[in-house]
């Protein structure tokens, strides 16, 4: 018998078990104007992750425009931030992204970066739980939105040798194996982005993947203020939005031109573990 065990458990008994609590504080990198002169679209930016985002290319001298379904929050963080622009529209309508694409060009002129970040989860639980309409809807906002968005990005440009930039917010549960439709639309996402690299590289497309672990946001109903703690996960805890935003603005950064085709983890490690 582990007497290690033992006293822990004598200790229990009499005192309780302790409670564990987490909090985070993130350290931000200050680069100065790395996105300065930047023109950035950010899907789903009016709250969560795509906040965060907006947040600090903010701060880095890029001008913003973030679209979504809900927009009253697209106002609201665009009254809060400040200088950022607004498009509502609901991406799971696929067949009018050319008109989106329309709007977007009519106030930024030019789309530098474009962070597809919009996605939904409708956590059914099992394969036997979920339904045509389940699947088809996350599957259309998900992955189709994407796909599309990104082609009329890439083949609207004036200039077919302009540069653009294009993460995808994808997910750990797209590098694990998975049965549910959240899941099998961040793999594919993440295929995607392979794809997309290796036809369009040499055309100054440029294009990655970011596939953050649990993280605070409105899909967990978990914020930056809650005790973090998580103790089925590697990391011990969730992570917070501002964290995936400093990797995003690496990446839309000149200074990682050399990088294209990968799908970065942003889950301490989580994902190794690959199993539903």
């Amino acid at each position: 018998m582990n007497i290690d065990i033992v006293k822990r458990a004598f200790r229990y008994i009499f005192r309780g078990i302790p409670v564990q609590t987490v909090k985070v504080d993130i350290q931000q990198v200050l680069y100065k104007g790395l996105l300065k002169g930047k023109k950035i679209v950010i899907t789903g930016g009016g709250h969560g992750i795509g906040r965060n985002i907006a947040e600090k290319c903010l701060d880095e001298g890029a001008e913003i425009l973030i679209v979504g379904s809900n927009e009253d929050k697209l106002r609201k963080t665009a009254n809060e931030l400040g200088g950022i622009s607004y498009i509502a529209y609901d991406l799971e309508d696929v067949t009018n992204l050319d008109s989106l694409y329309s709007q977007i060009i009519d106030m930024l002129g030019r789309i530098d970066c474009l962070v597809c970040n919009a996605g939904i989860s409708l956590h059914e639980g099992t394969l036997l739980k979920v339904t045509h309409e389940q699947f088809e809807k996350q599957i259309r906002i998900n992955l189709e939105s994407v796909y599309f968005l990104t082609q009329i990005s890439i083949k609207n440009r004036v200039d077919k040798q302009q540069p653009i930039n294009i993460i995808c917010i994808s997910s750990e549960r797209g590098l694990q194996c998975d049965d549910l439709p959240y899941g099998l639309s961040k793999a594919a996402l993440n295929s995607f982005v392979k794809g997309v690299t290796r036809r369009f590289y040499r055309e100054n497309v440029r294009i990655n993947g970011i596939a953050p672990g649990i993280t605070t946001s409105d899909l967990t109903k978990k914020t930056n203020e809650d005790d973090l703690l998580l103790e089925r996960v590697v990391s011990g805890r969730y992570f917070l939005g501002e964290e995936i935003a400093e990797v995003a603005c690496f990446l839309l950064s000149d200074a990682t031109k050399c990088i294209s085709g990968e799908v970065i983890a942003c889950d301490a490690g989580e994902y190794i573990s690959s199993y539903i």
